[in-house]
């Protein structure tokens, strides 16, 4: 086998391998990565008609509120939002950088921070104690 057929043998099996790991991750973070999405957590009132949602993995959420969801009555209530995250492409780059850092070591804690605008509120809870 010429040097050649080899080199071109090792670049094709690299460019598998990468291709498969990149299906598999696509893959567990297909949720993740949703431009639209159902999170459940405990909402708080951060300012004037401004709201923040906190999920159980340790992930926030910024929201205004808007006249086809009700965000003020479930304020201090466990909640399931549904809701378009806003400038999803960017926030999903910002989200991957956040864990390559954390995989290399460089930052200890990487919980998921965005902005959602809510398109559905349902109540789960009077109360946000687990």
């Amino acid at each position: 086998m010429s040097k050649f057929s080899r080199l071109l043998l090792c670049v094709l099996l690299a460019g598998l391998t990468t291709a498969w790991a990149v299906a598999q991750d696509s893959d567990s973070d297909a949720n993740s990565k949703a431009a639209v999405r159902t999170i459940t957590g405990c909402l708080t009132k951060a300012g004037k008609n401004e709201y923040t949602l906190t999920a159980a993995d340790g992930s926030t959420w910024e929201m205004h509120g808007n006249n086809s969801v009700d965000l003020a009555s479930q304020v201090n209530h466990t909640v399931e939002i549904k809701g378009a995250v806003s400038h999803s492409k960017m926030h999903n780059m910002k989200e991957d950088e956040k864990n390559m850092a954390h995989d290399t070591g460089a930052t200890k804690s990487h919980p998921e921070h965005g902005h959602l605008s809510p398109t559905e509120v349902r109540s789960v809870s009077e109360s946000c104690s687990q």
